[in-house]
């Protein structure tokens, strides 16, 4: 039933055709004061039906600014994860729990171990879009707070970078150099801590020998 549902997504993209951008702030305008949350709650989604986050967050930029629309952006990546790892959970943790032997096993008993860090690093890596991560973390044995903070926290750099640009691209000639700034920021973080998640999991694999 998962993978039925991850197919639906993937044709349904393929049809509905494409809102025009340039009509996507008049619209959230005509919203008023609802025009935030339905941006969130849009944009979750858009992200567990396997739209790419980046375009998500483009739109956000262009819609509501740099720091509102990488704000949104979160929100919506949060909800959206919780969505995912939920239906995951719901459809494709029964089926791998009983079928997992050997290194999947141990691979799955990884997952369930994962902190806050693990979840993070393997946020970053280029391994499958945002909302296929998520389906694939219900399937396994992991705790979901970890899975959601982690999720946020590797989600920000970039959603800041991208709400920059859409701000950008709607405002052609004005960058907010300040929105940018947390983007830069988090990369550095982010790969600092990759490295001492890293060191840690390899001083643990050492530590029995």
């Amino acid at each position: 039933m998962l993978v039925l549902l991850l197919a639906a997504f993937a044709v349904t993209l393929l049809l509905v055709p494409r809102p025009d951008p340039a009509q996507l702030p008049g619209l959230a305008h005509s919203l008023g004061g609802y025009a935030p949350a339905v941006a969130v709650v849009v944009g979750a989604l858009l992200l567990v039906a396997l739209v790419p986050r980046t375009f998500v967050t483009l739109a956000a930029g262009a819609i509501f600014g740099p720091l509102e629309g990488a704000a949104y952006a979160l929100g919506a990546a949060l909800l959206a994860a919780a969505l995912g790892f939920a239906v995951g959970r719901l459809l494709g943790r029964d089926f791998v729990a009983g079928r997992v032997r050997g290194r999947l096993a141990l691979l799955d008993g990884w997952f369930a171990r994962q902190s806050v860090l693990g979840v993070i690093t393997v946020r970053l890596l280029p391994i499958a879009g945002f909302g296929l991560v998520s389906y694939g973390y219900g399937t396994t044995g992991a705790r979901v707070l970890p899975f959601l903070a982690g999720s946020v926290i590797a989600s920000a750099p970039t959603a800041f970078g991208y709400a920059a640009i859409g701000a950008a691209v709607s405002t052609p000639g004005s960058v907010n150099w300040y929105a940018v700034a947390p983007a830069g920021l988090g990369l550095i973080a982010s790969v600092v801590i990759i490295h001492r998640w890293w060191r840690a999991e390899r001083q643990r694999r050492l530590g029995p020998s």
